[in-house]
């Protein structure tokens, strides 16, 4: 359990401090007072990595050069430091170098409006979506997630050079395939895992329509022989075009396209299955259940989606969130409510 966050120069807040309890707690704040942001710090703090940014660099108050995102689990302290120059992770005072016992402690869940890019967005954010669950789950993953993306970079930097080799390109094949067979072999794993529980999860909330989700990999299984095939368009386009990076989730509802032809509520719903599947996932995969991130969803579900989501959250774990008023919580919804505004947060009552 979390049970309290501190953040000094983070986004908005300069400093501010929270405690939090087991199960339920409602953070309660109009529009722009930094409640998404308290979250946004819980999944940094946790997870070294951010919900709603690829680096950490936004997250930076403006006129600042660090931030600090610190909090107990349980009884043990968890610190980030982040600067222009260098990030620092301590558990109990102590700067970790292997991450793995970190990154042990919490998995985390996060469940915002915007989780309706993963049904009508890019393939980059449903990419992301599974690397943020496969980091969580194998710790492979993120190493091998790394390889790939420095191998791919420095690709894609000779292919923009004047007058690319191909010799020169074909240095690099070696370690883009072998983080990308496995990066895509773990995906295309996470994926197979991820099905019956989103499925079952939609199912529970839509009533009675079904989910599929379609794993479509960017390179044919010889990966290899795919890339040697692709050189002169590469060279020519001056970037990689096949491989990992290139990999897309498909989601079907009621055998049809969700992104094309499924309804705002129908893709709401898909989105909800695809977080319920997440945090299923990860309540198998930890001594734990996970935490649960919820940014500002609840006023927006009618009352049959409401009660079903609340039906289908993992009961044993802590949830986070956060809301512009609490007129639709029921009383089935009890846990403490803080107050945030003006850059303070405040216990109700």
């Amino acid at each position: 359990m979390l049970r309290d966050l501190q953040l000094r120069n983070f986004r908005c807040f300069p400093a501010i401090a929270a405690e939090f309890s087991s199960g339920f707690n409602f953070i309660v704040g109009a529009n722009g007072q930094g409640k998404t942001t308290l979250l946004e710090a819980a999944c940094v703090l946790l997870r070294l990595q951010s919900q709603r940014a690829a680096t950490m660099a936004p997250a930076l108050r403006a006129g600042e050069k660090s931030f600090v995102v610190s909090g107990h689990i349980e009884e043990h302290l968890l610190q980030f430091y982040y600067s222009t120059l260098r990030r620092k992770v301590a558990l109990d005072g102590v700067e970790q170098r292997d991450l793995a016992d970190y990154l042990a402690f919490l998995r985390v869940v996060s469940f915002a409006n915007n989780d309706l890019d993963l049904i009508r967005g890019a393939a980059e954010t449903r990419r992301r979506f599974l690397d943020f669950i496969g980091s969580q789950v194998d710790v492979r993953y993120r190493p091998a997630l790394r390889v790939y993306e420095r191998a791919l970079r420095a690709r894609n930097a000779l292919l923009k050079s004047p007058h690319p080799r191909p010799r020169e390109l074909t240095a690099y094949t070696e370690p883009l395939v072998k983080a990308g067979r496995s990066l895509g072999e773990m995906r295309a794993a996470l994926v197979r895992r991820l099905r019956p529980a989103a499925e079952a999860s939609h199912h529970a909330i839509s009533g009675n329509e079904s989910l599929a989700l379609d794993y479509v990999p960017g390179n044919e299984e010889d990966f290899a022989a795919h890339l040697e095939r692709a050189q002169a368009e590469d060279a020519r386009l001056r970037l990689t075009t096949v491989g990992p990076h290139r990999d897309d989730l498909c989601l079907f509802v009621r055998e049809m396209s969700a992104a094309q032809f499924a309804s705002e509520g129908q893709q709401r719903t898909a989105a909800l299955a695809l977080k319920l599947a997440q945090a299923r996932l990860l309540a198998e995969e930890a001594e734990g259940p996970p935490l649960l991130l919820i940014d500002d969803i609840f006023g927006e579900l009618d009352a049959s989606r409401r009660n079903a989501l609340l039906a289908a959250l993992p009961n044993e774990s802590q949830k986070l969130i956060t809301a512009t008023s609490l007129d639709w919580r029921e009383s089935a919804w009890d846990g403490p409510v803080l107050e945030l505004a003006g850059g303070e947060i405040r216990p109700r009552g």
